[in-house]
Protein backbone atom coordinates (compact mmCIF):
# COMPACT_ATOMS: atom_id res chain seq x y z
CA UNK A 1 0.00 0.00 0.00
CA UNK A 2 1.45 3.33 -1.06
CA UNK A 3 1.66 5.92 1.68
CA UNK A 4 3.04 9.44 1.60
CA UNK A 5 3.73 11.22 4.85
CA UNK A 6 4.52 14.91 5.05
CA UNK A 7 6.42 16.47 7.92
CA UNK A 8 8.23 19.67 8.78
CA UNK A 9 5.32 22.05 8.95
CA UNK A 10 4.83 24.48 11.78
CA UNK A 11 4.54 28.09 12.83
CA UNK A 12 7.12 30.53 11.48
CA UNK A 13 7.42 34.28 11.28
CA UNK A 14 7.22 36.06 7.96
CA UNK A 15 10.60 36.01 6.29
CA UNK A 16 11.53 32.73 7.92
CA UNK A 17 12.15 29.30 6.47
CA UNK A 18 10.84 25.78 6.75
CA UNK A 19 11.72 22.54 5.05
CA UNK A 20 8.97 20.08 4.35
CA UNK A 21 9.62 16.40 3.80
CA UNK A 22 7.55 13.83 1.98
CA UNK A 23 8.49 10.28 2.85
CA UNK A 24 7.09 7.37 0.89
CA UNK A 25 6.44 3.77 1.81
CA UNK A 26 5.00 0.97 -0.25
CA UNK A 27 6.57 2.26 -3.45
CA UNK A 28 9.92 3.19 -4.90
CA UNK A 29 9.44 6.92 -5.08
CA UNK A 30 12.50 7.32 -7.30
CA UNK A 31 10.47 5.93 -10.21
CA UNK A 32 7.96 8.77 -10.14
CA UNK A 33 7.58 12.50 -10.41
CA UNK A 34 6.35 14.12 -7.21
CA UNK A 35 4.45 17.32 -6.62
CA UNK A 36 3.62 19.64 -3.78
CA UNK A 37 0.27 21.35 -3.48
CA UNK A 38 -1.24 23.58 -0.84
CA UNK A 39 -4.67 24.58 0.34
CA UNK A 40 -5.35 27.76 2.25
CA UNK A 41 -8.52 28.21 4.30
CA UNK A 42 -11.48 28.89 2.08
CA UNK A 43 -9.50 28.31 -1.11
CA UNK A 44 -9.04 25.50 -3.55
CA UNK A 45 -5.96 23.35 -3.47
CA UNK A 46 -3.28 24.75 -5.75
CA UNK A 47 -0.09 23.55 -7.35
CA UNK A 48 3.17 24.62 -5.74
CA UNK A 49 5.99 22.64 -7.29
CA UNK A 50 6.97 19.37 -8.89
CA UNK A 51 10.13 17.40 -9.57
CA UNK A 52 11.01 14.76 -12.13
CA UNK A 53 11.89 11.25 -11.05
CA UNK A 54 15.63 11.97 -11.13
CA UNK A 55 15.49 15.55 -9.93
CA UNK A 56 16.64 16.73 -13.34
CA UNK A 57 13.65 18.94 -14.00
CA UNK A 58 11.47 21.02 -11.73
CA UNK A 59 8.45 23.28 -11.99
CA UNK A 60 7.20 26.05 -9.72
CA UNK A 61 4.14 28.17 -9.38
CA UNK A 62 4.88 31.82 -10.04
CA UNK A 63 3.90 32.69 -6.48
CA UNK A 64 6.78 30.65 -5.02
CA UNK A 65 9.41 30.84 -7.73
CA UNK A 66 12.70 32.07 -6.36
CA UNK A 67 11.67 31.36 -2.76
CA UNK A 68 10.91 27.63 -2.72
CA UNK A 69 13.15 24.81 -3.85
CA UNK A 70 12.05 21.25 -4.46
CA UNK A 71 14.55 18.43 -4.26
CA UNK A 72 14.66 14.72 -3.69
CA UNK A 73 16.85 12.08 -2.14
CA UNK A 74 15.93 8.88 -3.89
CA UNK A 75 18.12 6.83 -1.62
CA UNK A 76 15.86 7.93 1.24
CA UNK A 77 12.65 7.70 -0.78
CA UNK A 78 11.97 11.29 0.20
CA UNK A 79 11.15 14.57 -1.51
CA UNK A 80 11.73 17.94 0.10
CA UNK A 81 10.36 21.43 -0.23
CA UNK A 82 12.65 24.14 1.10
CA UNK A 83 10.62 27.27 1.72
CA UNK A 84 12.45 30.54 2.27
CA UNK A 85 11.28 34.13 2.65
CA UNK A 86 7.91 32.91 3.76
CA UNK A 87 4.96 35.25 3.45
CA UNK A 88 1.65 35.41 5.23
CA UNK A 89 -0.03 34.18 2.07
CA UNK A 90 2.00 30.96 2.20
CA UNK A 91 -0.12 29.83 5.14
CA UNK A 92 -1.82 26.60 4.10
CA UNK A 93 -1.89 22.87 4.46
CA UNK A 94 0.81 21.46 2.23
CA UNK A 95 0.38 18.13 0.49
CA UNK A 96 2.77 15.98 -1.44
CA UNK A 97 1.52 13.75 -4.21
CA UNK A 98 2.93 11.09 -6.48
CA UNK A 99 2.51 11.19 -10.22
CA UNK A 100 1.96 7.87 -12.02
CA UNK A 101 4.76 8.82 -14.42
CA UNK A 102 8.43 9.68 -14.24
CA UNK A 103 8.28 13.04 -15.95
CA UNK A 104 6.66 16.29 -14.96
CA UNK A 105 2.97 16.25 -15.76
CA UNK A 106 2.09 18.52 -18.64
CA UNK A 107 -0.50 20.23 -16.52
CA UNK A 108 -0.43 21.27 -12.88
CA UNK A 109 -3.67 19.67 -11.88
CA UNK A 110 -4.56 17.34 -9.07
CA UNK A 111 -5.76 14.85 -11.64
CA UNK A 112 -2.17 14.26 -12.68
CA UNK A 113 -1.34 12.66 -9.33
CA UNK A 114 -2.56 9.36 -7.97
CA UNK A 115 -1.41 9.15 -4.35
CA UNK A 116 -1.58 11.90 -1.76
CA UNK A 117 -0.33 12.49 1.74
CA UNK A 118 -2.47 13.76 4.57
CA UNK A 119 -0.86 17.18 4.61
CA UNK A 120 1.16 19.28 7.01
CA UNK A 121 0.14 22.69 8.30
CA UNK A 122 2.32 25.69 7.60
CA UNK A 123 1.39 28.89 9.37
CA UNK A 124 3.23 32.12 8.71
CA UNK A 125 2.74 34.88 11.25
CA UNK A 126 3.52 38.59 11.10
Amino acid sequence: QVQLVESGGGLVQAGGSLRLSCAASGCTLSLYAVGWFRQAPGKEREFVSSVRWDGGSTDYADSVKGRFTISRDNAKNTVYLQMNSLKLEDTAVYYCARSPGRFLPGRRGEIDYDYWGQGTQVTVSS
